[in-house]
């Protein structure tokens, strides 16, 4: 059995593969102080550049757990997670309301994605 883990720091790793199966912590945005659309876009460009980073990308996206700081923005963030998730590959998907880590923070999501060989 391999485990192999990338971006290793004392609390956590940023991905961790195992059997071909990549899981990355939560992603948040890079900038907390704009909006549910621009917090969402930059959350999910951090989740590709992950999946890039372990030979992985969106179209192998097994679940995902997305953080919603108040399910009002619920739709927004949607129409944003709608023009990522490519057509025909959307994964198993949860979304809850959360307190988040920071104030500012209005979504985070983890993900679990397939390695192909």
């Amino acid at each position: 059995m391999s485990i192999s883990r990338y971006e290793t720091a004392a609390r956590m790793s940023r991905v961790v593969v195992h059997n071909q199966t990549a899981y990355l912590c939560g992603q948040v945005a890079e900038d907390h102080s704009v909006g549910i659309q621009e917090q969402t876009r930059t959350m999910l460009a951090k989740v590709d550049a992950l999946l890039a980073s372990v030979g992985s990308d969106r179209e192998q996206l097994l679940s995902a757990t997305i953080y919603l700081k108040n399910m009002s923005l619920f739709a927004e963030m949607n129409g944003v997670w709608d023009n990522w998730v490519p057509s025909g590959f959307a994964p198993a998907r949860a979304c809850v309301e959360a307190k988040m880590a920071s104030p500012e923070l209005l979504v985070e999501i983890s993900v679990i994605a397939a390695i192909p060989q």
